[in-house]
């Protein structure tokens, strides 16, 4: 496992790896999302207390738990990066905190569609939302501190610290439903407990979440294999690489 680990921290690997998974991480995307979408959208029943209204859920659901999973994904590159100074991981990190930014805009946008037939408001500040609003911004400020930089590797650096520092807010997204009395309600799917919503919500909606998750790791994949081909440009392997394509 160390091996492969060690291995895929090549540029030139890490690429090849990313040619040959993207097309069944797609496959697993589109599958995941067209039949949870369309189980969920459509062949699941109402809710007995919030009606149609609640089908949101497949997809703020997933969008909320890939915000707070790709921003702990981004700490564990920026332990790589400033600890045995990966580059791949200073790639990846930019990368994953674009998807986790979308990601977190999509959680938000839901998550008041949602709640005005609730709340009857599309916004109040909530512990979980409010929250919510800071990892977005804390997703903005790792992206806009990477552009700003005069080098990548100091960027890197920086947004690596950023990262880091900004993961204090996950704890507290998780469990502001329990430390403040809060509108939000409490998470539906739960690691050590079982699921609070019936099986015919609930397969449709881990279907949805493994759609979401494939998607995301499909686009970060394709996207750190450009930035490499585009970081690495200049290297031997690259060139090679760019003759080839044409034949």
């Amino acid at each position: 496992m160390w091996k492969f680990l060690y291995q895929l921290a090549s540029p030139k690997n890490f690429y090849r790896f990313t040619q040959r998974v993207q097309p069944w991480v797609a496959a697993l995307a589109l599958f995941g999302l067209g039949l949870g979408l369309t189980w969920g959208l459509v062949f699941a029943p109402a809710d007995f207390q919030q009606g149609e209204a609640y089908r949101i859920m497949y997809v703020h659901v997933p969008c909320a738990f890939l915000s707070l999973a790709l921003y702990a994904w981004m700490g564990f590159l920026a332990v790589l990066l400033l600890v045995w100074r990966i580059k791949i991981a200073g790639i990846l990190l930019n990368v994953v905190a674009e998807f986790g930014a979308c990601m977190a805009f999509l959680a938000l946008a839901t998550g008041s569609i949602w709640g005005k037939p609730m709340w009857g408001a599309w916004w109040v500040w909530d512990a979980r939302l409010t929250s919510e609003l800071i990892l977005l911004l804390l997703y903005l400020a790792v992206l806009i501190t990477g552009q700003l930089a005069k080098q990548r590797a100091e960027g890197d650096r920086l947004t690596a610290i950023l990262a880091l520092v900004g993961l204090v807010d996950l704890p507290v997204i998780h469990y502001s439903v329990y430390w403040w009395n809060t509108l939000h309600q409490g998470a539906s799917l739960r690691l050590f407990a079982k699921p609070t919503i019936h099986s015919s919500m609930l397969y449709p909606l881990l279907l949805s979440l493994l759609g979401l998750i494939s998607f995301c790791a499909w686009g970060i994949l394709y996207k750190a294999g450009y930035e490499v081909l585009l970081r690495e440009r200049r290297q031997t392997w690259v060139k090679e690489l760019c003759e080839e394509k044409p034949a």
